[in-house]
C-alpha cells in the first residue's frame, strides 16, 4: 500500500509539474521540444552519451563514496524504509520500479535539466547554469549526507542535457543509477 501511495503521488506529481510547465512556458520551451531532434542531437549520439555518462556518474559516485568513507567512516547503503517495502511484495517492488526508474528520472529531468537548466544557460555560460542547477538539484532533495554526491549526479546529468540537446540521454541515465540504487538496497 505504502509502494503504491507512491506511485500514485509520483504521477500526479509529474502530472502537475508537465501541466504547470507547459501552461506557463514561453512558446519556443514547450515540452516536446525537449524530446525532438534538433541540429546538435542529430549530430550526437543520446545512446552513446547516456553509456558514457553512466560509467562517468559509476565512477564519481564510488570514489566519492570511497573518499566519504575513508575521511567521516561508512555509513549505511540502505534506506531501512525503501528495504521493507522492497521485500514485502512483488506488486511494492514493481511500484518502487516504476517511481524510482520511471516517474521520478522524468519528473526530475523535465524540472531540473529541461526547464531549469535550459532557463539559466540561456543568460549564463552553460557550465555556470549546470553547476547552479546541479546545487539547487541537490538541495531540492534535503539529503544532507548525501548532497556532494547529489550535486556530481547533477553535474553529469547536466552536462548529458547540455552535450546531447534533449532529455533522453539524463533520463536514461537518471534510470539506471536509480535501478542500481535499487538492486544494491535489495540485495543489502
Amino acid at each position: 500500500l505504502q509502494a503504491i501511495s507512491l506511485l500514485g503521488a509520483q504521477i500526479l506529481e509529474l502530472i502537475a509539474a508537465l501541466v504547470l510547465l507547459q501552461s506557463t512556458a514561453k512558446p519556443q520551451y514547450k515540452f516536446v521540444d525537449f524530446f525532438k531532434a534538433n541540429k546538435v542531437s542529430k549530430e550526437r549520439s543520446w545512446l552513446l552519451a547516456s553509456a558514457v555518462g553512466f560509467g562517468f556518474l559509476f565512477m564519481l559516485v564510488f570514489l566519492t563514496s570511497f573518499l566519504a568513507d575513508s575521511v567521516v567512516g561508512p555509513k549505511a547503503i540502505n534506506n531501512p524504509v525503501l528495504k521493507e517495502i522492497l521485500v514485502s511484495s512483488n506488486i511494492s517492488k514493481a511500484a518502487c520500479v516504476l517511481v524510482y526508474c520511471i516517474v521520478t528520472p522524468v519528473l526530475e529531468e523535465t524540472v531540473y535539466r529541461g526547464f531549469l537548466l535550459a532557463s539559466i544557460s540561456s543568460t549564463m555560460k552553460w557550465q555556470s547554469a549546470v553547476l547552479i542547477s546541479s546545487a539547487i538539484f541537490s538541495a531540492a532533495h534535503l539529503s544532507g549526507e548525501n548532497s556532494l554526491q547529489l550535486f556530481i549526479i547533477g553535474c553529469v546529468l547536466g552536462c548529458s542535457y547540455c552535450w546531447t540537446g534533449n532529455l533522453r540521454s539524463p533520463i536514461l541515465i537518471h534510470s539506471l543509477y536509480n535501478a542500481m540504487t535499487l538492486m544494491i538496497t535489495f540485495l543489502s
